[in-house]
């Protein structure tokens, strides 16, 4: 009896384990120069605790600029990301920019640790490896807005100024009235509120969400503006597109909607203003046909914020940062001294 209850014991043990492996546990990441890896055609800067980050320099020297900026893109984007802005442009405003592949994206190491925090000190220290000085500006693109955040709260005398272009709201912040999360939220395709839902309360079951084939994910049905879809197809068109995965989606694409849907280390609205002393100044641009990032969360977000300068661009959808003007302008806003960057419009 005690031989057939301990042999059962023992074959559940096996099947959950299987289980577990075939389906529930992401395999590693294939890092780049390794065997059976992607190649390595990038720069990239070691960090303390041995990871690389790749990254692309634009615009002028780090020696004749005026201004630095670290640029974090978005969902499903990399370094190579399309920039609408020329080199021309760059000299005038005699600006550096620095982009770099996020964790687990393209060619820079994955973090299967990574959180909104580590995005901050990923941030923070490839500018101290790189040399670009002890304070710089940052914008961020979409998902690649909550590493903003995370410099916000936790590396703040580093900023001169910070800029979030359609950034992604987490549903599940404590502090938004849940009212305005709840119908913010059903406006979202059914495949999206499950995937994010799982996303929140079981991530331990979203590898095996994400590569099951019975129920839809995400898709791009009812997300994109009629001018998004023109970009994005422009964008999916780009050779560089089919890098961005290619360590595999689970360290990179997987892993930021974990952590920008996952449950925050600290609270939104507890921030404060990052430049009391009016030296520097912190943007929000929202496109006004944005399907994918809910408005009224947004608005709501910059109301109660009020250290937030916000910026609605109408007729505009969540590829926005892809367009030559309103890039312009943000970046225009960003460098521009407080007093004018307060009146920024496109």
């Amino acid at each position: 009896m005690i031989l057939s209850i301990g042999v059962a014991f023992a074959l559940g043990a096996l099947i959950i384990w299987v289980v577990h492996r075939a389906l529930l546990k992401p395999p590693p990441a294939k890092k780049c120069g390794f065997p059976n890896g992607p190649a390595m055609t990038s720069p990239r800067v070691q960090l303390h605790d041995g990871r690389y980050l790749a990254y692309r320099e634009l615009g002028v020297s780090k020696e004749e600029a005026q201004f630095k900026v670290i640029i974090c893109h978005g969902l499903d984007s990399c370094k190579d990301m399309e920039l609408p802005i020329s080199q021309e442009l760059m000299e005038e405003l005699k600006v550096y920019i620095l982009i770099y592949d996020r964790a687990g994206y393209c060619e820079s190491d994955a973090y299967p640790a990574r959180s909104v925090k580590s995005e901050a000190f990923d941030i923070q220290e490839l500018a101290d490896r790189l040399e670009i000085g002890t304070k710089f500006y940052v914008i961020g693109c979409s998902m690649g807005t909550y590493a903003i955040w995370s410099c916000l709260k936790y590396i703040p005398h580093r900023l001169l100024g910070a800029s979030m272009v359609v950034p992604t709201v987490n549903f599940w912040w404590p502090s938004l009235p849940s009212a305005l999360s709840q119908q913010s939220f059903n406006k979202l395709p059914q495949s999206y509120k499950r995937t994010l839902w799982i996303a929140h309360y079981t991530p331990w079951l979203f590898y095996w969400w994400m590569t099951q084939k019975w129920f839809p994910k995400l898709g791009r049905e009812g997300v994109f503006s009629d001018s998004d879809e023109v970009i994005l197809n422009r964008l999916l068109e780009r050779p560089e597109q089919k890098k961005v995965l290619q360590q595999g989606q689970h360290d990179s694409f997987n892993r930021d909607i974990l952590c920008s849907y996952g449950k925050w280390e600290f609270d939104l609205m507890a921030l404060t203003n990052p430049f009391p002393d009016n030296k520097g100044s912190v943007h929000m641009w929202q496109g006004s046909e944005d399907r994918m990032v809910p408005i009224e969360l947004n608005r709501f977000i910059a109301q109660k914020l009020t250290w937030i300068q916000y910026h609605e661009i109408p007729n505009h959808g969540h590829l926005l940062v892809h367009e030559a003007e309103p890039f312009e302008a943000i970046l225009r806003a960003l460098l521009a001294p407080p007093s004018i960057s307060s009146e920024a419009t496109l």
